[in-house]
């Protein structure tokens, strides 16, 4: 549902469901009147952050589910996402640094690193039995 510059989704534990969720931001975005460049990185991160979720927070079990909410105000887009995995802080992460020779390295652990590259901003909190993690992007203003 989106009313008034937000948007709530549940989603299912599932790659296709976070595909889902990237699809939605993509509309959500245009609907509010965001640029491509600016929705490619959100697009990206919300993909990076949700697959993380699906695997690690709710172990690819299916039946498991995670929130995700896309907010715009004036000057930002944020997304928040929730779920009810152990605790886990992305900010506190160690974050790879590209090399000279990143063909050779392994697969994961980049997700952090391309959020914190196309977001302004990235909070963690626990909220009850709840991770939340809001990344904002500083955006142009727009008319409300």
């Amino acid at each position: 549902m989106s009313t008034s510059g937000t948007l709530t989704l549940e989603l299912h534990a599932m790659p296709e469901e976070v595909m889902r969720g990237v699809e939605e931001l993509r509309a959500f975005g245009r609907e509010h009147q965001i640029e491509e460049n600016a929705l490619f990185g959100l697009a990206l991160a919300l993909e990076e952050c949700g697959t993380n979720i699906v695997h690690y927070a709710c172990h690819d079990q299916a039946h498991e589910q995670f929130c995700v909410i896309f907010e715009r105000s004036a000057e930002t887009l944020t997304i928040e996402l929730r779920d009810h995995g152990p605790a886990f802080d992305p900010t506190n992460a160690v974050v790879l640094e590209p090399a000279a020779t990143d063909d050779d390295c392994s697969p994961g652990g980049w997700g952090i690193h391309l959020a914190r590259h196309y977001m302004d901003e990235i909070r963690y909190t626990r909220e009850d039995d709840e991770n939340v993690l809001r990344m904002i992007k500083r955006l142009a203003p727009h008319a409300a």
